[in-house]
C-alpha cells in the first residue's frame, strides 16, 4: 500500500541527447561498448574553472574531485541512459569538495545547459555554480545541497524512504568521502540504512565512499586513525560490499555500478568501497600530504599549461589552451599605499595559547582537521605534545574536550563556525551542564567564507550559542584582540576553577580575510568589557568582527559630512555591557547595529533587548541579513554589497536615523 505525496514537479534537468564533448569508450561487464565522458579531459576542465576562481580571489578544491572523476563519469553514463533519469535514480553527492568535479563533468556532457563558457565565473557571485552544491540556486542540477560533510547522507536515506512510501521504483545513489565517514551523523545512517532496507521500509540504496586516506590537514592514518575497520564493518552492519581496489580505473568503476544496481534490488543496500588517489592526475598533488586539497596553482600562473598537459596526457584540446591563455593575462593593479600591518585575526589565538602553555597553563588543542584554517596550526607545530586531531568529527571534538576539562585541563577546540555551532551545540550544552569549561575558536563567520557558499556561511553564529548557560561568545576583529582576550580567558578559567568557582566557556568567532592587526581606539581589549573605538556626539554605530572595519569607514565618511559618530566594538555580545553604550551615546539617542548575521537573534536583537531592559531609551536600527541564505562569491565584499552591509549602506542608514 502506498501513501500519496504532494504533487510536486521536479526541477532537475532532463538528460535528453547527452553526448560528451570529450569522450572515451569502455566495455560493460557484458562486453558492450559504453561511451563515457573522458575523465582526463574533464579534469582539464576542472583545472581551468578552478584557476578562474583563484584569479578572482577564491580558494577551491582539486584533490577530491580529481580522485572521484572516474566514478562520477561511470555513474553518470549509467544513470543518464534515460532522459527522465530522475524517475529512475536519486543522485546525492555528499562530497561538497567534489561538486566542482560534477560541474565540469556535466559541462562535458552538455547537461542542463552547461558548457565550457558556463564554467567560467565558478564561485563568483554571478554564477549558479557555487562552491558546494546548492539546490536553492541551481535546482536543475542539485537535488540536495551539500557542503558540511556527512549531512546529505541522512537526507538521501529519507529520499529512499519516500520512494518506498510513494511506490516509486527509484534507486538512490549517494557519494561521500572517507573524511565524511568520520562524522557521527554519517555513522548513524551507516547503521540505519541496512536496518530499514531489511525491513522493506526504504528503496534500493547504493553508497559510494572515496577512500583515499586523506583529509585537509594530511593523511588520515598519520594524523588521526585508520578508517579501514570502519569500512570493513559495513558487511556486519548489513551492507553488501563491493570493493574497487583501483577507483581511478573507469571501466572498473562502471562494472561496480552495474553490479551494485543488480544487488541493490535485493534486501540489502550496497556499499562500494572505492580506493582512490586524492589529487589523481598530477604527480605533485598525488604525493602531497593533503592530496592537493585546494587548487595548487597561484593566480594567473603560467604553470596551468604544464598542469593541463599532465592531466590530459599531452593531448590538450585547443579550446583548453585558449582558455588557459585568457587565465594567465594579469590585470593592471595599482600599488597599495597603505602601511597598516594586516594579518588574519586568528593568528592571535595561537600566540596566546603558546604563551600560556609555555607559562605552565595546562592548555590542550583538540582539532578536527581545520587547524590550518582556524589559526591553531602554529600551536600544533610548537606544542605537539599538547595537540590532538580527532579527525573530521566536530561533535566528538567538543565532547572529547569536555572530558579533558573535567579532569583539570584547559582544552581549546577549533573548526569553522558553520560546523562548530551546529554539530557542537548539544555537546556544548552537556559540557556546561557537567561543569566542563573550554575555549572554542570558530573561524570563517558570516559571509567571510565567501567562496564556499551558503553551506559554509554561518549566519546564526551569535544566536546559536549565546543562550547556553556559562557560555560567553566573542566576535573578534583584530589579532591583537584575539591574543589579548584568549590569554585572559585561559587565565580566568584557571583562576576560577582552582578557587572552586564556576568558570565560563569562551567561544571566539573570527573571520577569514586579512585585517589590520590593531585599531586605534579610545580603549584596549578587556575580557568582559566591550571596546569604545571612537567617541562622538551624534549617535553610535555598533558592530563586531570583520564588519567593524566597515563601521569605522562609515564613521569617517559621516565625519566628512559633519556628523561626529561614536563607534563601538561590541564583540562580547552576551557580556551584558551597557556602560560602553552609555559612554558612546554621549548625549545622543541614535544607535545603528551592523552585522553579517541573521537579523533574528543577532547582535542588534540582543543589544536592543538589553538596552530596553535597562531603561536606556534609544532610536535603534539594525543592518543585518534579512532571513535569506548566502551564496558563493570571490570576496566577502561582494556579499556585503549584495546584502546591504557595505560602507555606503551604513552611512545612508545612519543618516535615515
Amino acid at each position: 500500500m502506498s501513501i500519496k505525496s504532494l504533487n510536486l514537479n521536479t526541477k532537475l534537468a532532463n538528460a535528453a541527447e547527452i553526448k560528451p564533448m570529450y569522450a572515451t569508450t569502455i566495455k560493460s561487464s557484458k562486453g558492450d561498448d559504453i561511451v563515457c565522458a573522458d575523465p582526463n579531459k574533464t579534469r582539464g576542465m576542472l583545472a581551468l574553472m578552478n584557476l578562474g576562481a583563484v584569479n578572482g580571489g577564491a580558494a577551491c578544491h582539486w584533490g577530491g574531485p580529481a580522485a572521484m572523476m572516474e566514478m562520477m563519469s561511470a555513474i553518470h553514463s549509467y544513470m543518464f541512459k534515460s532522459a527522465d533519469w530522475y524517475n529512475q535514480y536519486n543522485f546525492v553527492n555528499d562530497i561538497g569538495h567534489a561538486e566542482n568535479g560534477v560541474y565540469s563533468l556535466r559541462a562535458n556532457l552538455g547537461f542542463a545547459g552547461l558548457d565550457l563558457t558556463a564554467l567560467k565565473g565558478f564561485r563568483s557571485i554571478s554564477s549558479k555554480l557555487t562552491g558546494h552544491g546548492e539546490s536553492h540556486l541551481y535546482p536543475e542540477g542539485v537535488l540536495l545541497s551539500n557542503g558540511p560533510l556527512g549531512s546529505s547522507l541522512p537526507q538521501a536515506q529519507g529520499l529512499a524512504h519516500a520512494d518506498k512510501l510513494a511506490g516509486n521504483a527509484r534507486v538512490t545513489i549517494a557519494t561521500m568521502s572517507d573524511g565524511a565517514a568520520m562524522e557521527g551523523e554519517a555513522k548513524e545512517s551507516f547503521a540505519a540504512i541496512p536496518g530499514l532496507r531489511s525491513k522493506g521500509i526504504i528503496n534500493p540504496f547504493i553508497l559510494v565512499i572515496s577512500d583515499n586516506n586523506t583529509k585537509l590537514s594530511g593523511r588520515i592514518t598519520e594524523d588521526s586513525f585508520d578508517m579501514t575497520k570502519t569500512f570493513e564493518s559495513f558487511s556486519t552492519l548489513g551492507w553488501e560490499t563491493i570493493k574497487v581496489e583501483n577507483g581511478n580505473n573507469l571501466e572498473a568503476c562502471y562494472h561496480a555500478i552495474e553490479k551494485a544496481n543488480e544487488l541493490a534490488t535485493k534486501n540489502k543496500p550496497v556499499f562500494i568501497w572505492l580506493k582512490t588517489v586524492k589529487g589523481y592526475g598530477v604527480k605533485k598533488t598525488e604525493e602531497s600530504k593533503s592530496g592537493g586539497h585546494g587548487f595548487p596553482l597561484k593566480a594567473y600562473s603560467e604553470e596551468i599549461h604544464d598542469f593541463l598537459s599532465e592531466v590530459c596526457h599531452n593531448d590538450v584540446p585547443s579550446e583548453f589552451t585558449d582558455w588557459a591563455n585568457e587565465l594567465t593575462q594579469k590585470p593592471q593593479v595599482s600599488a597599495s599605499s597603505s602601511s597598516v600591518k594586516k594579518e588574519k585575526a586568528q593568528a592571535g589565538f595561537a600566540r596566546a595559547a603558546i604563551k600560556a602553555f609555555k607559562e605552565g597553563y595546562p592548555v590542550l588543542s583538540i582539532s578536527s582537521d581545520l587547524q590550518g584554517s582556524t589559526g591553531m596550526a602554529p600551536f600544533h607545530a610548537e606544542c605537539s605534545e599538547a595537540s590532538l586531531d580527532v579527525g573530521i568529527a566536530e561533535s566528538n571534538m567538543v565532547g572529547h574536550a569536555a572530558g579533558l576539562s573535567k579532569a583539570g585541563y584547559i582544552p581549546v577546540v577549533d573548526t569553522f563556525a558553520a560546523f562548530g555551532v551546529t554539530k557542537g551545540n548539544l555537546p556544548f550544552v552537556m559540557a556546561s551542564l557537567s561543569d566542563c569549561p573550554m575555549i572554542a575558536v570558530f573561524s570563517h563567520t558570516g559571509f567571510q567564507d565567501a567562496a564556499d557558499g551558503a553551506s559554509h556561511q554561518s549566519l546564526t553564529y551569535l544566536s546559536a550559542l549565546s543562550s547556553i548557560p556559562h557560555t560567553k561568545v566573542i566576535a573578534v576583529s583584530t589579532s591583537e584582540e584575539a591574543e589579548t582576550l584568549m590569554y585572559a580567558a585561559i587565565k580566568e578559567i584557571k583562576e576560577k576553577r582552582e578557587a572552586n568557582k564556576k568558570a565560563n566557556t569562551y567561544v571566539f568567532y573570527v573571520g577569514r580575510e586579512n585585517f589590520p592587526a590593531t585599531i586605534d581606539s579610545e580603549s584596549k581589549p578587556v575580557l568582559g568589557v566591550n571596546q569604545l573605538i571612537k567617541k562622538g556626539s551624534d549617535g553610535v554605530i555598533v558592530s563586531a568582527g570583520p564588519l567593524l572595519f566597515k563601521a569605522i569607514e562609515a564613521a569617517d565618511k559621516l565625519a566628512s559630512q559633519g556628523k561626529n559618530v561614536s563607534v563601538v566594538n561590541y564583540g562580547q555580545v552576551n557580556a551584558f555591557d551597557t556602560e560602553v553604550i552609555k559612554s558612546a551615546l554621549n548625549g545622543s539617542n541614535k544607535v545603528l547595529t551592523v552585522e553579517d548575521h541573521q537579523i533574528v537573534g543577532g547582535l542588534g536583537a540582543q543589544l536592543s533587548h538589553l538596552l530596553h531592559r535597562n531603561n536606556i531609551s534609544v532610536r535603534l536600527d539594525s543592518l543585518a541579513v534579512q532571513g535569506v541564505f548566502g551564496q558563493s562569491a570571490y570576496q566577502a565584499d561582494d556579499l556585503y554589497s549584495k546584502h546591504g552591509l557595505a560602507t555606503d549602506n551604513i552611512v545612508s542608514r545612519f543618516l535615515e536615523l
